[in-house]
């Protein structure tokens, strides 16, 4: 059975797209490694992946592409999603960091464009955001 019939909900779906993302990424320069596994598990509970899902996307003949949105908002809007997923438990530690770097460049940004928006996200879903970043999100008008 297919993966993508193993759901049917929207909010499940891009939870499981997100966790194959993860997978791929994790598996990119070879073999999982424990520590990458150990970070995998924590995103599959974070993500309520079942554990069929989760033995489907790591089978080794499961290979699912990263879709990179062409648009840079739905980018955003994607990191958006998955810096909402990290933060469920309210931080993020350094293995985590990594990964979410990995899926941001998968995403189509540059490593050094990736590592400036992890931070500010980071700041943003932390509560550490300065006064000219907060004063500069709460004037933007939406044209």
């Amino acid at each position: 059975m297919p993966i993508l019939d193993l759901y049917e909900h929207g909010d499940h779906r891009k939870k499981l797209a997100h966790f194959a993302t993860l997978a791929t990424l994790a598996a990119v320069d070879g073999e999982i490694n424990p520590e990458e596994k150990a970070i995998l598990d924590k995103f599959a509970f974070k993500l309520d992946i079942t554990e069929a899902e989760y033995k489907e996307v790591m089978e080794k003949g499961n290979k699912y592409p990263i879709e990179t949105p062409h648009s840079g908002e739905k980018r955003y809007q994607r990191l958006f999603e998955f810096f909402q997923i990290i933060f469920s438990d309210h931080q993020i530690d350094e293995p985590e960091r990594k990964i979410v770097e990995r899926y941001a460049i998968g995403l189509g940004f540059s490593p050094k464009s990736a590592n400036q928006i992890i931070d500010k996200s980071i700041a943003i879903f932390t509560g550490k955001i300065d006064f000219d970043d907060y004063h500069r999100i709460m004037i933007r008008k939406d044209a």
